[in-house]
């Protein structure tokens, strides 16, 4: 294999990002039946790709003629960045990015061995195919012009992950208050004794459908997205307003007895509680709200443990049918 200059690893990462998204976002787009631009970046590149290519190039160097040696490294190899990068991704974002756990003989979900087979066939078609022509015409480039490229792509890479990484962080916010926010009214109406108006949801759903449709997609998200908030909005002053009457009317006014005391200040805090949950509904910005739903378009696959029903809520109001 011929050493090429720094220039020249990053075009290839570069293009074998491209050609990754190319492939995902054509294999996703057809399953799910839309347009998918596939990955955790806006611009045309999957990283993962492009990184599992140069690490079998790297990783298959002094065996480019053994198929055998070829498959096996460049499994091993990529099967190892596609374990440490899918878990870093969901210990950072809570978010799984793909989820092999519905195959057999899967690891934590990051990797199977199904995948690690196709990494290997993956390996052995780059090396004696597709990397013979992207090599020719890569090393034809002037190397003063290949700095040039390698320079440009960079910073455009680096602003592009850097407003992605804002967007997953959006997600992860949104998802983790969007959870905090369906614990603490679930927790509120037990101690309340206040039961949830599902037949008013299925109301307002049904009699906004017709309208909804008109919408465009941004739109009708954010509808949805309105009358979720407004009816949290309304269970929440439902609860403030059953702590007021408790506090005021069913609690007997003896400050001397102790368990009167008691209820006093749990339902006093109760009350404080329902305030700070409605202050916190009015951070949750429609902006928030767009970015983590394009992330979310962008990753159709994507999953989280943690905030399973949260992202299941989100998605929900995304309209995704196919999710």
């Amino acid at each position: 294999m011929h050493a090429y200059y720094l220039s020249q690893w990053v075009l290839f990462f570069f293009i074998y990002s491209f050609i990754g998204w190319v492939w995902e976002s054509c294999y996703v787009s057809v399953r799910k039946r839309r347009w998918v631009n596939r990955g955790f970046m806006h611009g045309p590149m999957l990283p993962l790709y492009g990184s599992g290519a140069l690490v079998v190039l790297i990783s298959t160097i002094g065996v480019r003629e053994n198929m055998a040696l070829i498959f096996l490294l460049g499994m091993l190899a990529a099967t190892v960045l596609e374990y440490f990068t899918g878990a870093a991704m969901e210990r950072l974002f809570h978010v799984r990015y793909w989820d092999y756990s519905n195959q057999k003989l899967n690891l934590h979900g990051y990797i199977c061995v199904s995948s690690s087979l196709c990494w290997g066939c993956f390996s052995v078609l780059l090396v004696r195919a597709v990397h013979v022509p992207i090599e020719t015409a890569v090393l034809r480039i002037p190397l003063a012009a290949a700095e040039g490229a390698a320079l440009v792509l960079s910073v455009a890479a680096a602003v592009d992950l850097t407003q992605s990484f804002n967007e997953a962080m959006d997600l992860k916010r949104i998802l983790s208050q969007l959870e905090e926010s369906r614990e603490q009214i679930r927790k509120l109406q037990e101690r309340l004794k206040v039961a949830a108006e599902d037949a008013k949801e299925d109301y307002l759903r049904y009699s906004g459908e017709r309208s909804r449709k008109r919408l465009s997609r941004k739109a009708a998200y954010l509808e949805r997205i309105d009358m979720k908030r407004q009816e949290r909005r309304r269970q929440l002053e439902e609860l403030y307003q059953r702590a007021e009457q408790l506090l005021k009317e069913e609690i007997p006014s003896r400050v001397g007895e102790m368990i009167g005391e008691e209820r006093r200040e749990e339902l006093a805090a109760l009350r404080q509680n329902i305030r700070r949950e409605i202050g916190k509904m009015g951070e949750r910005t429609d902006r928030s709200y767009l970015h983590a739903a394009r992330h979310l378009w962008r990753n159709p696959t994507a999953v989280s443990e943690r905030f399973r029903d949260a992202l299941d809520e989100l998605r929900k109001n995304m309209g995704d049918r196919n999710r």
